[in-house]
């Protein structure tokens, strides 16, 4: 699957930019299901100024898509059409601390933003060392785990909107909700600030490696896979639904619902966006047959089905 050139008419209407366009960009082995097609243009932006020209100048009909390091994403075998724009840790992924406070680019890690705030001595963001993407993903679908969220320590979060103008975003003005934020789809996220509260460097430490535990005892994180794929309906877990379901082992194609952890895929070696896809529709559909309880997918799936 290829996409017509559009990067020399970009490059035309966009003398200053200064990032890096590429034509027909295989997105496979920037996600960590590795699947998935071509993006018809992947865009990397020097910095925040770059971005907010690259935006205001793109014409609206061309759909554009942000992704950070590919841990909570599906792209679909037939590939994206228009921009997919991927912010370098190099540019966007800087992490320091102030005082009680951490301030991060939205291409940084989740994890770096912990052990940030670990050497800091502040604590409360223990865990986000469990969650494999960066901050960028945390902010748009409030990323959490072990009864901990992104609401629970954001102050607020800069951004940047499809006609170029930079916001800022109060917590409030996030209106989180589990697992997702209020705010315009469009906005491409660029910096964080987030509080804690000091604490004992042992504590953080031995809070991070409890997270660590949990993760390495519970789920498959040395497979090709996508995290959670559906969210818990309320007051259920998902990987009981999933299991009761019968759908332990469940395979299609060269995927599986791993038998570790079932509310999580995975690529066994040689599975298609498709297969992921059928598996996780095949899952809700035997889970709603069996306990009437509709799941919906956590994992974002972008692009064209073949």
């Amino acid at each position: 699957m290829t996409f017509p050139d559009i990067t020399p008419d970009l490059k035309t209407a966009m003398p200053d930019l200064r990032g890096r366009l590429l034509a027909n960009q295989s997105l496979a082995e920037l996600t960590w299901f590795r699947v998935g097609g071509p993006a018809q243009v992947l865009f990397t932006p020097s910095d925040e100024d770059d971005l907010a020209y690259f935006l205001k100048k793109l014409p609206n009909e061309l759909p554009a898509y942000v992704v950070g390091v590919g841990s909570n994403l599906i792209v679909r075998d037939g590939g994206i059409p228009g921009v997919v724009i991927r912010l370098s840790p190099r540019a966007f992924g800087e992490t320091r601390a102030d005082g009680d406070v951490v301030i991060a680019g939205t291409a940084a890690l989740d994890k770096r933003v912990a052990e940030t705030a670990a050497s800091a001595t502040i604590g409360g963001m223990e865990f986000l060392f469990g969650i494999p993407g960066t901050i960028g993903g945390a902010l748009r679908m409030n990323a959490g785990a072990n009864g901990s969220e992104t609401k629970d320590v954001l102050i607020e979060a800069t951004g940047v909107g499809r006609d170029g103008t930079k916001h800022v975003f109060s917590n409030a003005d996030m209106k989180f909700v589990y697992r997702n934020s209020g705010v315009d789809p469009s906005i491409i996220f660029t910096s964080a600030r987030f509080r804690g509260a000091i604490a004992a460097p042992e504590t953080i430490r031995a809070r991070m490696e409890e997270v660590q535990n949990h993760r390495e005892t519970a789920q498959p994180i040395r497979e090709k896979t996508g995290g959670s794929t559906f969210k818990n309906p309320p007051g259920n877990s998902a990987w009981k639904l999933i299991d009761a379901a019968g759908c332990r082992g469940l395979r299609v194609g060269g995927a599986q619902v791993s038998e570790m952890h079932c509310n999580f895929l995975i690529n066994t070696g040689n599975a298609t966006g498709h297969d992921i896809e059928t598996l996780g529709e095949t899952v809700r559909a035997r889970v709603k047959e069996n306990s009437g309880i509709e799941l919906h997918w956590e994992i974002k799936r972008i692009g064209i089905p073949t």
